[in-house]
């Protein structure tokens, strides 16, 4: 598999190319071309919960496709449904927690789990749902703005909001809390932060979905009724 990311950073396209007959699982929806004689299976892979068939924004199914490249391998392009960026994470052997809207595609190696015990309530007052995704291979991730990469050496913390958080290794240290006034969140009350303690990596999208839609939802002009 040889991932190129296109457009970079505000609307980026993933062009993959897949060697004879391998096969690589993608969010549904997500598939912008590919090459005619691609196979397309479309399941709920590895159990995924009913809960996550609810997108931030509401409305899609969290459904994988499966896309089997031909025998002399096979091209894709993938996109994201928000404007921003694509990053890859080669995965050996380690595991990083996703958030749902964030997950692109990835090496059918990879598992994509949301049994976990933290699935539902790492964000459970954000409505977002953690993914545990785990093996070795490519992790094609995208995010709404630019993508930022933070490393965090032994003992470090840094205060992130949840909103703007796309993924980090799974053996990273993490605290979630309110913190009052800093900005509404979907639901109203207090925002949501989280304290990252290293070793480990973090990535972070430069805007937040919930944040734009506190900015947008009160401007859009209410039905008027009529009598």
């Amino acid at each position: 598999m040889k991932i190129d990311i296109l457009y970079k950073p505000s609307y980026s396209m993933a062009n993959v190319h897949l060697d004879g007959n391998e096969r690589i699982t993608v969010e549904a929806g997500s598939m912008v071309a590919m090459s005619r004689e691609i196979q397309v299976e479309t399941k709920m892979k590895g159990g995924l919960l009913k809960s996550l068939a609810r997108s931030v924004l509401g409305g899609e199914s969290f459904f994988i496709n499966t896309y089997q490249a031909g025998s002399s391998g096979s091209e894709i392009d993938l996109a994201p449904t928000l404007p921003g960026d694509i990053f890859t994470l080669e995965l050996s052997n380690e595991t990083f927690l996703v958030q749902s809207g964030s997950f692109l595609a990835s090496s059918e190696a990879i598992e994509t789990d949301t049994k976990w015990g933290g699935a539902k309530t790492f964000f459970g007052g954000e409505g977002l749902i953690m993914l545990r995704c785990s093996g070795s291979g490519n992790l094609i991730l995208s995010s709404y703005g630019a993508i930022h990469e933070l490393n965090l050496s032994q003992g470090e913390t840094f205060t992130i909001d949840t909103g703007h958080l796309v993924a980090f290794s799974e053996d990273m240290g993490f605290k979630l809390r309110g913190i009052g006034g800093l900005k509404e969140t979907l639901l109203g009350g207090e925002g949501l932060v989280v304290d990252m303690t290293g070793p480990g990596k973090v990535l972070m999208q430069t805007r937040s979905v919930g944040a734009f839609l506190n900015w947008l939802l009160p401007r859009i002009p209410k039905q008027i009724e009529h009598h």
